[in-house]
This record gives C-alpha cells, sequence and structure tokens, in this order.
C-alpha cells in the first residue's frame, strides 16, 4: 500500500508539473519546511503524507517565500480536527493575525457545534472574512483546497466551491487593521497552522502568478 501511494503522489507532482504547478512536499520528510512555535511531537510523514498528530502541530511554514499565487491541497480531517492554511505569513507571531489564516475545521463536531462565529468556519479567512456557505465533506473523507492570491484579492474553493472571493484592499476599519496587520502583508510564507488534533495532507502544489 505504501509503494502504490508514494507512485500515486509521484504520478500527481508530474501531473502538476505540466501545468505551472510545482509540489511543495516530497512524500518523504520535512526538506523544504521550516517549523516554528511547536506543540508536542510537530508534524509527522506517514505514507507519503504530512500529518499533523494529535497532541502536536504548530506552524509548519515554507523555506520559500511567496507574492502572487496558486495554491491546492487536499486535507483530511479527524473527528474534532483543527488545523489552518497559513497565507503570506512571516517567521513571527500568531500567524491568524501577522499573515493570515484559512480555516480547516471539522465544524459539525459537538466540541465546536453551535459555538461559532461565521468567520471560523472552514474556507474562511480567520477573523476577518467569512465562508459563503459549506462544501467541507464528512470526517474522513478527502477535501481539495485551492486558494489563489493575487494582490489584495483572495480566493478560496472547497471541494469546487467558491466560499470566499476577497478583495481585503476593502477592509478600511482601523481596529481590523490594528489586530490584523498581516492581511496587508505582500508576500510570505505558505504552510499548515496546527492545533493538538490530527489531520491529513496530501497533494501540496503551488503555482507562482
Amino acid at each position: 500500500m505504501r509503494t502504490i501511494t508514494l507512485l500515486l503522489a509521484a504520478a500527481g507532482m508530474l501531473a502538476a508539473a505540466d501545468n505551472g504547478f510545482v509540489s511543495l512536499f516530497n512524500g518523504k520528510d520535512l526538506t523544504g519546511w521550516t517549523l516554528f512555535a511547536k506543540k508536542g511531537g510537530g508534524y509527522l510523514v506517514e505514507n507519503g503524507m504530512l500529518v499533523c498528530p494529535e497532541n502536536g502541530g504548530g506552524n509548519l511554514l515554507t523555506d520559500k517565500e511567496y507574492s502572487d499565487f496558486v495554491l491546492r491541497l487536499q486535507f483530511k480531517l479527524t473527528p474534532g480536527g483543527n488545523n489552518g492554511v497559513g497565507l503570506r505569513a512571516p517567521l513571527a507571531g500568531d500567524i491568524a493575525y501577522s499573515g493570515m489564516e484559512i480555516q480547516i475545521l471539522d465544524q459539525e463536531h459537538e466540541r465546536y457545534k453551535g459555538k461559532l462565529q461565521p468567520w471560523q468556519n472552514t474556507g474562511s479567512i480567520y477573523n476577518v472574512v467569512p465562508a459563503k456557505g459549506d462544501a467541507l465533506k464528512p470526517v474522513g473523507e478527502w477535501n481539495q483546497y485551492e486558494i489563489t492570491a493575487k494582490g489584495p484579492n483572495v480566493k478560496i474553493v472547497l471541494n469546487g466551491k467558491t466560499l470566499v472571493d476577497a478583495d481585503l484592499s476593502t477592509i478600511t476599519d482601523p481596529e481590523v487593521l490594528k489586530k490584523h496587520p498581516g492581511i496587508q502583508r505582500k508576500s510570505g510564507r505558505v504552510g499548515f497552522l496546527g492545533h493538538n488534533t490530527r489531520v491529513e495532507f496530501r497533494n501540496i502544489q503551488i503555482k507562482e502568478l
């Protein structure tokens, strides 16, 4: 099974390269990534997947910085899973504020159900722009994100449904800008923001624009 998984991952990397996408994860180790604000066991590589384990996580960010790009990845939640995709992030601070965080959350879990603000649902820009609707698959199934950042415009598509299409330059509230200086950043790292719950990732690819 491990051999089949790695072969499929390799085939996916070749197909992505033909479309201008570059793989960010080699399926073997964390080459090209930097971990800071580590939690527990950090991140693992299992059967060709990047895994934030239970009682692990922290901020796992690319060594390289990106400005305008399309980011594609797949993620799979376990019950109560909570993670995020960091965009234009620095190696400092809480990325949800110093950069941007795109939510990944099992929002139907009893731990969260009925307790969330709209901007906490999967697909939202955390604490800034709420997702419009829901396209999250059941726990245990693979989800597909396509996130486009071009200048101040951020578009988030989950499983083929657009949940956010925002022009961040229209946010002028001084309190929001003070709390979220990251939404004005023009470049930074991308990666994952783990919260002590198991979430699996694969097919992590980026195309610079």
